[in-house]
C-alpha cells in the first residue's frame, strides 16, 4: 500500500491526513489547525511542520494552494500573504520540513478536480467536467475526459449583472460571501446559479461537480441550481477532496510511488 501525507491550505484552516493512494481513503482523522492570519509563508510552514509530526510522517507531502501553480512555482496569492508570488514554494516546503520530506504543491481546486475524477463524482464521466469549489473564494479545475488543465482559475471572471455593472464572482457568490452576508440557502443558491449557467455557456460541461465545505449541505443549496445541458452534483470526496488530491499529485512526482 503506498501512503502519502495530504494537506489543504484553505482561508480559514490547513487540514492533513494520510491517504491510501490505492483507495483515496484517509488512513487517520484528518487534523485541522487555523489558517495563521495574513498566510505569511513562514507561518503556513510552521502550521504545516505541526501536521507533519503530529502524524509523525517522514516522505513525500502534497500540498494545496489557494493560487496558480507551475512547476513547483507560486504564481498567484488571491486570500494569502502576497509574499508567495514567485516563490519556489517546492523548495521552500522541502527545505522547511526537512531532508526526510521531499514537497510538492499544486492548485487547491486542481487537487480537488484529480481526486473527484479517481475516486470521486467525475470517475469514468467522458467529456469535459468542470469541479468547482465554493469556500473563502471560488476554486475551479477544468477536466477533459479524466485529465486535468490546470490553474483554470475561474472564480475570478466576472458576470454582468442586470443593471449592466461587472460582478466578481468570488466575490459575488464564494460561500464565505454568503456567511458574511447572512444570505439565505435560496438566495445563495441562485447567485451559484447564475455564475453556473455563464460556465455553462462558456465550457457545455458534461457535469458540474460541487465541492468545498458547502458540500456537505447540498440538499439545502442544490435545488436552485437549474442548467440547461449540464447536470450539477455535490462532490463525492467532500472537503477532503483536497487532501487527497495533493497525496495523488505529490506521487505522481515521486515516480516509485506513482509506478505502483
Amino acid at each position: 500500500m503506498n501512503v502519502v501525507l495530504g494537506v489543504d491550505i484553505g482561508g480559514s484552516g490547513i487540514k492533513a491526513a494520510p491517504v491510501d493512494l490505492n483507495t483515496g481513503e484517509l488512513l487517520a482523522e484528518r487534523m485541522r489547525l487555523p489558517t495563521p492570519q495574513g498566510a505569511e509563508p513562514d507561518a503556513v510552514l510552521d502550521v504545516i511542520g505541526q501536521l507533519v509530526r503530529h502524524f509523525d510522517y517522514r516522505g513525500t507531502v502534497g500540498i494545496t494552494f489557494p493560487g496558480i501553480v507551475q512547476q513547483g512555482y507560486t504564481l498567484s496569492a488571491a486570500n494569502v500573504s502576497k509574499r508567495w508570488v514567485g516563490m519556489d514554494a517546492d523548495a521552500f516546503m522541502t527545505a522547511g520540513l526537512g531532508s526526510d520530506h521531499d514537497v510538492h504543491l499544486l492548485n487547491d481546486a486542481d487537487a480537488a478536480g484529480l481526486a473527484e475524477a479517481r475516486f470521486g463524482a467525475a470517475q469514468g464521466v467522458q467529456g469535459v467536467v468542470l469541479v468547482v469549489t465554493l469556500g473563502t473564494g471560488i476554486g475551479s479545475a477544468l477536466l477533459h475526459d479524466g485529465r486535468l488543465v490546470p490553474n483554470t482559475e475561474l472564480g475570478h471572471l466576472f458576470l454582468e449583472s442586470r443593471s449592466g455593472k461587472a460582478r466578481h464572482a468570488e466575490s459575488w457568490a464564494s460561500a464565505k460571501v454568503r456567511e458574511d452576508r447572512d444570505l439565505s440557502y435560496e438566495e445563495w443558491g441562485g447567485r451559484v446559479n447564475r455564475y453556473l449557467q455563464h460556465l455553462e455557456l462558456l465550457f457545455s460541461p458534461t457535469l458540474f461537480v460541487l465541492g468545498g465545505g458547502v458540500s456537505k449541505k447540498a440538499d439545502k443549496w442544490l435545488p436552485y441550481i437549474q442548467l440547461e445541458r449540464s447536470r450539477a452534483v455535490p462532490a463525492a470526496l467532500k472537503n477532503e477532496a483536497g487532501i487527497v488530491g495533493a497525496a495523488m499529485y505529490a506521487a505522481q512526482q515521486a515516480p516509485s510511488l506513482g509506478e505502483s
